[in-house]
């Protein structure tokens, strides 16, 4: 695992070169209460969940439990 510090505005840049076409950014927007919010940029193909949605996306249950229904792009 990676650990990095960043302030809030300061971002990490994943991917984007030339090895690796996919770009994901993910920037500190606010820091606040114990919590961090963050935004995430990505190329179009590439998919953003959050944890818990990834897991159940992988383990072949449907988000929310809902059969058949689509979930956004981000999650």
């Amino acid at each position: 695992m990676l650990v990095l510090s960043r302030k809030t505005q300061e971002s990490v840049v994943v991917g984007g070169s030339d090895r690796f076409e996919r770009m994901l950014k993910v920037t500190v927007l606010e820091i606040k209460g114990g919590k961090v919010r963050l935004g995430f940029e990505a190329d179009a193909d590439v998919p953003v969940h959050r944890s818990e949605v990834w897991e159940r996306i992988q383990s072949g249950v449907p988000p929310n439990g809902t059969a058949g229904r689509a979930e956004g792009r981000f999650a």
